[in-house]
């Protein structure tokens, strides 16, 4: 799989994928992106009202979302739980080149993104006393979860249009029954099948700006 890395408009990088046709973030800024839609309309919605959030990312990729809720968790003294799933994973030639460190106040936070992609696979460390890191190589389809075990999930597959089956029903159900009761869950996608889904699902959907 080859990757090539483009800088969108807010300055940060991100990655396109020439084999899909398809983009791992938003060409009018990585950084903006996933600060709103999963920063701010999730972590920063629970954080405070939770002693520690568990949160379940589905498609780590560039590992920008994992290193933005570090750098978040580290500024507000939150304890995080963090798990998430990529089937495949971004080579370190390329990891190793984006720069999404010089958009976060976390100190080191270039050795803590580097940290995040050469960690071992499934296997919990700790990148900093209060967060817990594990990945894995499995998809949302093999991985098993028990229920009532994350408060917040990122959901942050490739567009439906490139992984239809990610986006099913059976998929937000079973995300769904391993959520807490008042979890949420945020993705950047807004197409009425999706919305559709996560309804049919057990999920009550609200459109942010």
């Amino acid at each position: 799989m080859i990757l090539e890395i483009f800088k969108t408009e807010d300055g940060s990088d991100s990655l396109f994928n020439p084999s899909l046709n398809e983009v791992y973030h938003s060409k009018h800024g990585a950084i903006n992106e996933s600060k709103h839609v999963f920063i701010e309309a999730g972590l920063e919605y629970l954080s405070g009202r939770l002693e520690t959030i568990n949160i379940l990312e589905i498609g780590f990729g560039t590992g920008l979302n994992v290193l933005l809720t570090l750098d978040y968790g580290h500024s507000k003294n939150t304890k995080i739980r963090y798990y998430t799933l990529e089937p495949f994973p971004v080579k370190s030639e390329v990891y190793s080149n984006l720069n999404y460190h010089k958009f976060c106040k976390l100190p080191d936070s270039r050795l803590l993104f580097n940290k995040i992609h050469q960690s071992s696979w499934s296997q919990e460390i700790w990148l900093n006393d209060n967060f817990m890191f594990y990945k894995s190589t499995k998809g949302i389809e093999e991985e098993q979860f028990s229920s009532n075990r994350f408060n917040l999930v990122y959901f942050d597959a490739f567009a439906m249009d490139i992984q239809p089956e990610l986006w099913s029903k059976q998929v937000f159900e079973k995300i769904y029954h391993s959520m807490v009761e008042k979890g949420v869950l945020v993705t950047y996608a807004a197409k009425g099948q999706v919305r559709r889904n996560l309804q049919a699902a057990g999920f009550t959907v609200e459109r942010i700006p």
